[in-house]
This record gives structure tokens, sequence and C-alpha cells, in this order.
């Protein structure tokens, strides 16, 4: 079952998470070990992340550094495939503009194909933290909108350089990335809103929320979204916080805003075993009121945070 049909037919709130692919060379012990215990709450669909090459600056010893360019984590495709056999749960790589050429993309969604992987989440990707707009890969996308249109054609039985498929196989299914406080180099919301419309026009069937911690902007945007005609699920993503220095990183990383009562509740900590609790606390309300909403589902974001996650769905599923 697609994830799409999982979402329609869900009569309460499901359960979903992301996962990292592991640095290469660490192996998937930490990985299944968390989603193992994860397993618990009978999740509806995994997410898994797709990574680009980097800019890493390597200590020689002398004091100098050397900067090199390398891809951290790779295996999405691989990690995908292990997590849909050993668990038989709905897998959800994500597919980038950023780091990959058209022809790389293909490839992709031909072993995904061959895996029995149909879901994808369509991205641009984040830019490049050296550069100050971003810059596409030579040969690549520029928007999600182009990247849904290579998956269309995929669909539809065309390769990149026109050529016909001579069996086209499952049709892929996705979803895309929406942002309740409008993406960073969006000039305002409606903008936002509008490319959001864009994307489900080009066959986008629901869209995931950038973490937010003031369920209002999650409703209001889901409020204007609906009155702009935008009638697919918009699932909110969810990250608990666990560290005082969230405070200043999340803000400027994410373009979120943290609610005073948050931030005063934070300051108020003397280490990160406090910030840890405040934002589990935090975070279960935050659950509990998107619940009551009747929210499709609640999509967590578990990096370095799959202890806070597993409370948090204890207290809300």
């Amino acid at each position: 079952m697609r994830v799409i049909d999982c979402i329609k037919a869900s009569k309460d709130t499901a359960f979903s998470f992301e996962v990292l692919p592991p640095i290469k060379g660490n192996g998937t012990g930490n990985l299944f070990n968390g989603i193992d215990r994860m397993m618990e709450f009978n999740p509806m669909y995994i997410n898994i992340t797709t990574h680009h090459s980097e800019n890493i600056y390597v200590d020689l010893g002398d004091g100098t550094f050397k900067r090199s360019n390398i891809r951290r984590r790779p295996g999405t495709v691989a990690v995908a495939t292990a997590i849909h056999h050993r668990y038989g749960v709905p897998v959800v790589p994500h597919i980038l503009c950023n780091g990959f050429t058209q022809e790389e993309t293909e490839y992709v969604l031909i072993d995904l194909q061959l895996s029995g992987i149909t879901d994808i989440l369509v991205l641009r990707g984040d830019k490049v933290k050296e550069d100050k707009n971003f810059t596409p890969t030579k040969g690549g996308h520029t928007h999600a909108i182009e990247l849904q249109r290579q998956v269309n054609r995929f669909n539809e039985g065309f390769f990149i350089d026109g050529s016909k498929m001579k069996e086209r196989g499952e049709r892929f299914s996705y979803g895309v990335a929406c942002y309740p406080e409008k993406h960073e180099e969006a000039p305002n919301i409606e903008s936002d809103l509008l490319w959001l419309k864009q994307k489900m026009d080009e066959g986008a069937e629901y869209a995931v929320t950038q973490m937010f911690f003031d369920n209002s902007k999650y409703f209001d945007f889901v409020k204007r979204a609906r009155e702009m005609g935008i009638t697919i699920p918009i699932i909110p993503g969810i990250k608990p916080m666990y560290r005082l220095s969230q405070l200043n990183v999340l803000p400027k990383a994410f373009r979120v805003d943290l609610p005073e009562e948050l931030v005063k509740d934070m300051l108020k900590c003397k280490d990160d075993a406090q910030a840890k609790e405040v934002g589990k606390e935090w975070c279960i309300q935050q659950c509990k009121e998107l619940k009551a909403n009747g929210v499709p589902s609640i999509h967590f974001y578990t990096v370095n945070a799959v202890d806070s996650v597993c409370e948090i769905a204890k207290a809300i599923y």
C-alpha cells in the first residue's frame, strides 16, 4: 500500500519518523537499534534521508587544514531496502536535486524500483553551507518541481534522453516538503504557498512540514493552504529539543521561531539533561494538541533524539 493510501485510510493520528543512513564505515547497528525501539508504536512509514557530498576540513597535524569534498552518508537506497525487508514497513527515501545529476537521479529511481520501493520524498535539498545562494549541480535540477517532472516522466515510461522503456514498472508516489514559517529563500508566506500549490499540481500527493514549535503557525499555514486550493494532506514534522545550545542553533539553522514560554523554560535549565526534559514535555503537549485537532499523522525527526521520541510516543499513542 502506498503511503498516501495509508494516510487516507488511517482512522487516528498515525506515527512516522525519519532516520539518517550511518556515516560510511559505522555499520547499521545503531540505526537498527533505534528503529527496533520505535517499532513498538507501529509506524506508518519510515523516511530515509539522502545526503550530497560536503566540504570537511582535515587537521594535518601541523596547524593547517586540508579541505576535502566527500559524501559521508551514502547508502540511502541500500538502507531503504534493508529497512523495507527487515521490518515490512513502507519506506520513503529522499530524492534530492542538490548533489545529483539527472542521470544519477534516474539510476536511483531504477534501483529503487528494482528493490520494490516506489514511495519517495522529492526535495530540492539544502544549499551548501559555504554558499550564499543555492547552486544547482551541473546537469541536475534547480527546483524540486523540476525533479518532480523527471519523476513524472519516468512514471510515464520515458528516460531523460527521451527513449521509451520496454517495461515501465510500478509508478512512484511522492510527497514534498513545506514550511509553516516559510522557506528561508521565499520573500513571504504567500509565495511559498504558491510553490506548494504548484508542487501539488505537478503530482505531489502529500506534504511534510519543516519542524516547528508553535502549533498556531501550523494551523494558520494549513488554513491558508486550504483557502488557496491546496487539498493534499499536510503532515506536521516535529522534533523535540534536547540541548540548551538549540536555543540558538535551531532558529538560525531552520529559520523557526521558538515560543516565548518554551524559551523561558529552557533558560531555567542548568544542563542538557534538564533541557531534554523541558523539550520532551513541550513536545508532548504540542503533539496532544495536534492529535486533538485530527492531524492525519505526526512525523518525527529523530536525529539524536530517539530516547525523547520514544517517550513522547508512549505518552500520546
